[in-house]
């Protein structure tokens, strides 16, 4: 007899049954146990890009105000739960009231192609467990929400945090939506939220499916309205069905290529960005060199061009200029300028 699945077990061919133990991409959510951070490398980071920053790979911070917490990984050094080295930690900078119109939060974009089989939007629709470990400096109710790429099918759920400064595990099992418009290839299939804030317009009873823009429960816990207050998290898993499982513990090579679909950052110990050919007397092109294809045609920033050189022949030349040419999310190209320099056409050269 073939393999065969039925949600919570897999049957083998000689009949016996695995429940636990196994994995294969069980967890729809990348880095969730915080381990890769590429563009902070353990930094504390102050969001202040409105609405939208990202801090540990795949953890954006939402906010509608500007400097009212800090994220970090393993803020604070506290001893994670067993099992976890580290956690995402966000510290309130102020003690900041809430506006109606306010919003605060780390949240996750789910690519639909990693959420295509739970069939949300259709009579079919999986239920789906999300499950971590919290810890606070305040207790009270707290929550968030789920959300499809419109944001106008959104689901607000609570848990209650008991303990102060105490790590406590959360699960929360979540019918399917059977309505609604949920993407399946590379866009936003699904995100996640972490409310630590949010304002009456965003508020709204939990437990149930609605069309509303609303992200967490009302009467939530305001982290952001305690100058000081923390909230952290680890060991956050969102799976099929409506039982929590074991935390999926992905091979750190694995992770880290998964968080690369998305963004992927050049270190400075690196040699080389590419090896290509003299274009023209000033440029040089060559194939990025990315170790994954990314999920859609990239963008490109640097933070110093001075940090860059052609190598050319046997001498090296300062960049004036630095570019991508993304054509594709599978092989884009960059381009170096060195402006007053006169290279040969068609010559080998090294960024």
């Amino acid at each position: 007899m073939p393999v065969s699945y039925s949600g919570t077990a897999i049957t083998w061919p000689d009949n016996s049954t695995t429940t636990s133990g196994w994995t294969g991409f069980k967890n729809r959510l990348i880095n969730g146990n915080m381990v890769i951070d590429q563009r902070n490398a353990g930094a504390s980071v102050t969001p202040t890009t409105l609405y939208s920053q990202y801090t540990l790979d795949r953890w954006t911070y939402n906010g509608s105000q500007a400097s009212k917490a800090s994220v970090q990984q393993n803020a604070g050094s506290v001893t994670p739960p067993t099992g976890f080295r580290n956690y995402l930690g966000i510290t309130s900078l102020s003690s900041y009231s809430v506006t109606s119109s306010d919003f605060f939060g780390i949240l996750q974009h789910i690519e639909g192609f990693n959420t295509a089989d739970l069939a949300f939007g259709t009579a079919s629709a999986s239920s789906v467990t999300l499950s971590f470990w919290v810890r606070s400096s305040l207790t009270g109710t707290f929550g968030g929400n789920l959300a499809n790429s419109a944001n106008n099918r959104n689901y607000v759920f609570s848990y209650t945090i008991n303990a102060a400064n105490t790590w406590e595990q959360k699960s929360i099992t979540i019918a399917g939506d059977t309505t609604g418009t949920w993407l399946t290839t590379n866009g936003i299939g699904l995100q996640v939220v972490f409310s630590i804030g949010s304002g009456s317009n965003f508020t709204t009873t939990a437990g149930s499916w609605s069309a509303s823009a609303t992200y967490a429960p009302t009467g939530q816990t305001s982290v952001v309205g305690t100058n000081g207050a923390t909230f952290y998290i680890t060991g956050v898993q969102l799976e099929r069905g409506s039982t929590a499982s074991s935390f999926e513990y992905r091979n750190y090579g694995v992770e880290l290529m998964m968080c690369q679909r998305y963004y992927y950052k050049v270190s400075t110990a690196q040699n080389f960005l590419s090896v290509g050919t003299t274009y023209s007397t000033y440029n040089v092109y060559g194939p990025a060199n990315l170790p994954v294809k990314m999920r859609t045609t990239p963008s490109f920033s640097y933070s110093d061009v001075g940090h860059f050189a052609i190598a050319y022949g046997v001498s090296g030349y300062a960049c004036t200029v630095l570019g991508l040419n993304a054509g594709a999310s599978d092989f884009p190209s960059v381009y170096a300028t060195q402006a007053g320099t006169s290279f040969t056409s068609g010559s080998c050269g090294m960024i």
